[in-house]
């Protein structure tokens, strides 16, 4: 939990203050009590909300919850991203409107090394493979925003060639479609451990909350 609440309460609720027609909740259905008791006592929710179960992998969720939509656009968040702002999300929509698929990042910080196994005196070692250039490095962050029917496309694409992917625009990337970068907040992490948990009380309470 973050300040009580469920984390992924606290990125539905981001979603929920924005101007969306459709909010599909993609989890295992042992779950879907936890957000629909959540909604009743919250009242006044404007996007109809529907659930899909998830799936064996993320790409696999993000089909079952697209199958969900009937507008123009999807835009797919990762619940462990509580930290995500209106304005961020609203900014990455309407980049999408614009290019057709947009997703939030920051510019990389710290310099990445590209690794690779390989034998060193005498033993199987990870080494530095290569260092790419850090100013053309950017960290993936949600939303990631995409009209439906390139999204639709680049699943078949994928299945096709069996491909795996561990975001969604990759599947637009997949087409040779462009995806524009949206300027994201560095706060916007993603929470998984107890130290980023931290993190995320501290910046909340920075925010007033």
């Amino acid at each position: 939990k973050l300040m009580g609440k469920e984390i992924a309460l606290h990125s539905l609720e981001a979603l929920l203050d924005c101007d969306i027609r459709e909010l599909v909740i993609v989890c295992a259905e042992e779950y879907r009590g936890l957000f629909k008791e959540y909604l009743e006592k919250r009242g006044n929710v404007a996007p109809t909300i529907k659930f899909a179960n998830g799936g064996s992998e993320r790409q696999d969720s993000v089909f079952n919850g697209l199958a969900q939509l009937t507008t123009e656009f999807a835009a797919i968040h990762d619940c462990a991203r509580p930290l995500v702002t209106k304005e961020e999300i609203n900014n990455v929509i309407a980049d999408a409107r614009r290019y057709g698929a947009a997703l939030l990042g920051v510019q990389t910080k710290a310099t990445i090394k590209q690794a690779t196994e390989e034998e060193l005196d005498g033993d199987r070692a990870t080494v530095v493979k290569t260092t790419p250039d850090r100013s053309t490095m950017w960290e993936a962050h949600t939303p990631q925003v995409v009209r439906c029917d390139l999204l639709r496309k680049g699943f078949e694409k994928a299945q096709l060639e069996n491909a795996v992917v561990t975001d969604d625009v990759s599947l637009i990337e997949v087409l040779g479609q462009p995806v524009k970068l949206t300027q994201g907040e560095y706060t916007n992490i993603k929470v998984t451990t107890p130290e980023d948990i931290a993190v995320a009380e501290s910046i909340l309470k920075s925010r007033g909350l």
